[in-house]
């Protein structure tokens, strides 16, 4: 059954600093009319826009970066992941700095903050993205695949890490509001210590830190308790839904990942925008609106 578009009733602020760029940003979220979809502002250069869109994906260098007439935004995955997860279609996204503020690491912040803003129903329905085909895009051991499933959208995710406290991890979900917010949302992002001198040598890691991320060293974890036992699994699960939402529509079927990051998730997602195009008009028409999530809810 398809639901109306929606945007956020009211504008909400947050601020923190960049994963990697490490420099202090506030973000502001402002309702938006619909078909505007979710846009990025960057006040700091003039308010050049960058639209949410598979398009505009630039750099996937542990983040999804997005660029539009020589300007960039970054990490971009997790609020368009709590957008996506949320049912939220349209927004404004303002910030005066290069990147999305990290936060806790997960996108539990963004999920609250839209929830005390509220949501608007708008007058005009959503539009899926109609693949009628199976996809499957893969490297080596890594791959993810589509395939049609009746209505809304569900997630299989396969990851495995030599960590003992990682491991083998496998989680199926389906992408619900309810779902989400309790079971994708608090997983926070996740590295290994031994990689942040390395990562902090070509730009990245700047802003990182045990508040803001699971941190392991070689034998478990130095940055405190995890919130779920399989809690990388599920920030993968969450990673991919931000990843996916630059489709800019709702999307059904069931999709299984495996082994995959930012830069597959991006190549799968315009395979899919692909696959959509060569559907019929209908379905080629939804690939160009900017519409989001598979749940009917608000």
């Amino acid at each position: 059954m398809s639901r109306s578009q929606t945007t956020l009733k009211t504008s909400v602020s947050i601020e923190g600093v960049g994963l990697h760029s490490g420099h202090p940003v506030r973000t502001v979220f402002r309702p938006a009319p619909a078909g505007h979809g979710i846009v990025f502002r960057r006040l700091d250069r003039d308010g050049a826009e960058i639209p949410a869109r598979v398009g505009s994906a630039s750099t996937f260098d542990y983040a999804t970066t997005l660029s539009s007439g020589g300007v960039s935004v970054g990490t971009v995955e997790h609020v368009l992941s709590a957008a996506y997860g949320e049912g939220l279609d349209n927004c404004s996204i303002e910030l005066d700095g290069p990147e999305i503020p990290i936060l806790d690491g997960s996108a539990l912040p963004f999920v609250r903050l839209f929830h005390a803003a509220g949501f608007e129903r708008l007058d005009v329905p959503v539009t899926p993205l109609a693949v009628n085909q199976p996809v499957e895009v893969s490297r080596d051991s890594r791959g993810v695949s589509f395939r049609p499933d009746g209505p809304g959208l569900t997630i299989t995710y396969e990851i495995e890490f030599r960590h003992p406290v990682v491991g083998r991890q496998e989680l199926t979900v389906a992408v619900k509001p309810e779902e989400y917010s309790s079971k994708i949302a608090p997983a926070r992002t996740f590295g290994f210590a031994r990689e942040v001198e390395a990562l902090r040598s070509r730009g990245l890691a700047r802003g990182g830190s045990l508040q803001n991320a699971v941190v392991l060293d070689e034998t478990g974890i130095l940055s405190g308790p995890l919130r779920f036992r399989d809690e990388f699994v599920r920030h993968k699960v969450l990673d991919l839904i931000g990843d996916l939402a630059l489709l800019g529509a709702v999307l059904d079927g069931h999709i299984h990942a495996r082994k995959a990051g930012h830069a597959l998730h991006i190549e799968f997602a315009r395979a899919l925008a692909r696959a959509a195009s060569s559907s019929p008009a209908e379905s080629a028409s939804a690939a160009e609106q900017p519409r989001r999530r598979a749940s009917s809810r608000r």
